[in-house]
């Protein structure tokens, strides 16, 4: 799962990508690994795998993660293919959600690309960019479901009718993602792969003094996205990029303490990128190791067996499943046993959030 930064030139994207890249400094256990340079796995913070760590005392342990991208920036007339527009648009097509980052500071140093600090036209320049590109697909498909709509395809049909109500909310300057999706609409929606329809987390890039409690531009962020279904973030990125340069854990807490924050931004962006992607975590705790295994919600307990190996989802027969407050509670498996408080579980049971799980499976 792969969540994309985008934004104009000197915005803050690639000290933002840097900063994440460090993430290693909240996490020293876990190294950032570069897969290519503008691709990075983040570590997700969770301080529930650092108590089942105390508790088990493992040889290791290992975290969720997160494959972070960093998109090149983007210019006016990207979806004609001006500056590195259609590199930029296939890297966005290949993500599963987008973090926009917008400035939200004045720095006479740092050159605008438009010349003056004004987030919410930032932010038009880009949304016009992906919609025009939407806009082009959907059209193109359009032209091959029309022929089979009249020649009485129902599916076909159906197809149209939404891609008429997605064509419709782009050109009213919309992106695809304010269009109301059915359930049964939900898996064609999915399949026109439109960038306008991915979920979106806004990063406001501040200075130092507004890492607390924002300024007037974050407030105009806010209000110019309260309709989108999307969230937005404070993040004085280059205070997070000086943060993580410090060497020890006590240094850092020191800096975040003095500019009023409780934790890294970094970290908050990172769980937030993971609620966006619609995933959550189940533990796997035993003295080899200590594990955070990435789910979608609603998954069953067969298919995240099958995050595991594949051979674990074909012949799963149960799921033995302790809930992490439970774990937490009576302090090791034997004692939640004894407490008559581990489940089994079968193929319907829906996997919860912290859920420490073994599988019995037979192949």
């Amino acid at each position: 799962m792969k969540a994309g930064i985008v934004g104009l030139p000197n915005v803050g994207k690639s000290t933002l990508f840097n900063c994440l890249s460090n993430a290693k400094a909240q996490s020293a256990n876990f190294p950032f690994c570069t897969i290519e340079p503008n691709l990075g796995v983040v570590n997700v913070p969770d301080p529930r795998l650092e108590k089942l760590e105390e508790l088990v005392k493992p040889e290791r342990i290992l975290p969720a993660t997160v494959e972070i991208v960093d998109i090149a920036g983007l210019v006016k007339g990207a979806s004609k293919g001006e500056g590195l527009g259609n590199q930029f648009l296939g890297n966005i097509r290949e993500c599963n959600a987008i973090i926009h980052v917008l400035r939200c500071f004045e720095n006479d140093n740092i050159v605008h690309v438009d010349g003056s600090v004004n987030p919410i036209r930032d932010k038009g320049t880009i949304d016009v960019e992906l919609q025009l590109k939407d806009l082009e697909t959907v059209e193109k498909r359009l032209d091959k479901v029309n022929r089979a709509a009249k020649a009485g395809d129902k599916k076909a049909a159906k197809e149209q009718e939404l891609l008429n109500r997605i064509k419709t909310t782009l050109e009213s300057g919309n992106s695809a993602r304010a269009v109301q999706v059915a359930d049964d609409e939900q898996e064609l929606m999915d399949s026109f792969q439109l960038l306008t329809a991915k979920p979106i987390l806004y990063v406001c890039n501040v200075d130092e003094a507004a890492a607390k409690n924002g300024n007037k531009y974050v407030e105009q962020v806010k209000e110019a996205v309260k309709d989108e279904n999307a969230e937005v973030i404070v993040l004085a990125v280059a205070t997070e990029a000086d943060i993580t340069e410090l060497e020890s854990y006590e240094e850092r807490q020191m800096f975040l303490e003095d500019i009023g924050l409780d934790e890294p931004g970094a970290s908050k962006l990172i769980r937030a990128a993971y609620k966006l992607l619609n995933l959550q975590t189940y533990f796997t705790a035993g003295v080899k190791e200590v594990r955070a295994w990435t789910i979608h919600k609603g998954d069953t307990a067969p298919k995240a067996a099958g995050v595991i190996h594949s051979d674990f989802e074909k012949g799963f027969i149960r799921a033995e499943v302790i809930a992490y407050d439970d774990f937490v509670t009576y302090g090791s498996e034997a004692k939640v046993k004894e407490a008559g408080k581990m489940r089994v579980e079968g193929k319907e049971y829906i996997v919860k959030d912290g859920d420490v799980m073994h599988f019995r499976f037979n192949v």
